[in-house]
């Protein structure tokens, strides 16, 4: 497998996408976001990593659940009691 600075892959046990910034030998310098927002460095052995292509219609699928997510919650008002109750969307 031949790699390059910018390449995405993953560790072939599973986990997070992980971009490559430097490949010396059988070395790979990896940066990744973890679930908490830190950002890892890391040098990973090649034979532990696999490329992979990242899906552009995946990330559009979730940006299409959270715009639905915000409309559902802009239908709702509260009443004169102080109560949710459902508007009609416009």
């Amino acid at each position: 497998m031949e790699l390059k600075p910018g390449d995405v892959v993953m560790l072939k046990s599973g986990g997070h996408p992980i971009t490559v910034v430097e490949v010396e030998d059988d070395k790979v310098e990896c940066l990744w976001m973890g679930t908490d927002g830190d950002l890892f460095r890391e040098t990973l052995p090649l034979v532990a990593l696999e490329s992979t292509e990242l899906d552009p219609e995946d990330a559009e699928e979730e940006d299409d659940e959270d715009e639905e997510e915000e409309e559902d919650d802009e239908d709702e008002d509260e009443d004169d009691d102080g109560r949710k109750k459902k508007r009609k969307a416009a």
